[in-house]
């Protein structure tokens, strides 16, 4: 299918410079002819809009249905969409704007040591992004100067090359639905792929804090979810196994709340 496109690509390429080429010459030697004149207008108007479709095919698959994914500033920062873009489950082009590379540096060159620390993380994940998927990825001087919001300029460019915005930031998130924008949100995909626990299932957890409750302790699986544990506040400190009780589905994730297998005084209640 590539090779047919290219050689499709030079065809077609060949035949328009060649019209462009004849009726400049042809325009040349007959002046005055006002029929050479729009010939020569027509062959340069049909040159450029050859052109412009040729630009904006770069950004689509060959069923002409878009399929750009814009990075914005957040998700390069945290750092996961490396891991995800390594596994082939994003396709298409990975357009970075230069806006986004003009705000991460200036993160990095902040006098704040979070900001500074924030900037150069994100640089060095763009550059093993760049590193891994090559031509896969674009940076783009596409910028709109009289918008000064960041997140609107990720809007309009959506809007502009028919694109999806890969983001965690909760506004950008919000804006984009507005404006009919697709988002592809990774913290919902990290929610989404995290393994199920069922009642009664059995879990190898620290118990590092007290809960809100009296008694609870509070632990943490490796994706960051939540388990409190009934009657784990004197088992802070110490590894133990803890069986599943029951999972709730909130806005900010998971939680799980579970039982220490061990504390029979507790199971016998």
């Amino acid at each position: 299918m590539k090779k047919l496109w290219k050689l499709w690509f030079i065809i077609v390429s060949l035949f328009f410079v060649g019209l462009l080429v004849s009726s400049f010459v042809v325009f040349l030697y007959n002046k005055g002819n006002t029929l050479n004149i729009l010939n020569f207008i027509f062959a340069f108007l049909v040159f450029a809009i050859y052109i412009y479709f040729i630009f904006r095919m770069r950004f689509f698959d060959f069923n002409n249905f878009p399929y750009v994914k814009i990075l914005d500033t957040s998700v390069i920062i945290d750092g996961r969409i490396v891991d995800i873009l390594k596994t082939n489950f994003i396709e298409g082009k990975i357009i970075i704007p230069r806006f986004i590379l003009k705000e991460l540096q200036q993160l990095a060159d902040s006098s704040e040591s979070l900001k500074k620390n924030r900037g150069r993380f994100g640089l060095d994940n763009l550059n093993q992004i760049r590193k891994e998927l090559g031509d896969q990825v674009v940076i783009v001087d596409i910028d709109f100067p009289k918008i000064q919001s960041v997140d609107s300029k990720l809007v309009k460019l959506a809007k502009l090359l028919k694109g999806k915005i890969v983001t965690n930031d909760y506004g950008l998130n919000k804006l984009a639905k507005i404006e009919g924008i697709t988002v592809l949100n990774i913290n919902e995909l990290s929610n989404a792929v995290k393994p199920i626990y069922l009642p009664g299932e059995e879990l190898t957890l620290n118990i590092i804090k007290e809960g809100k409750e009296a008694g609870q302790g509070v632990a943490y699986l490796e994706d960051g979810t939540m388990v409190v544990v009934e009657n784990g506040r004197k088992y802070i400190g110490q590894t133990v196994k803890v069986v599943v009780t029951s999972v709730f589905q909130t806005a900010a994730g998971r939680l799980i709340f579970g039982r220490v297998k061990e504390d029979k005084d507790h199971w016998k209640k």
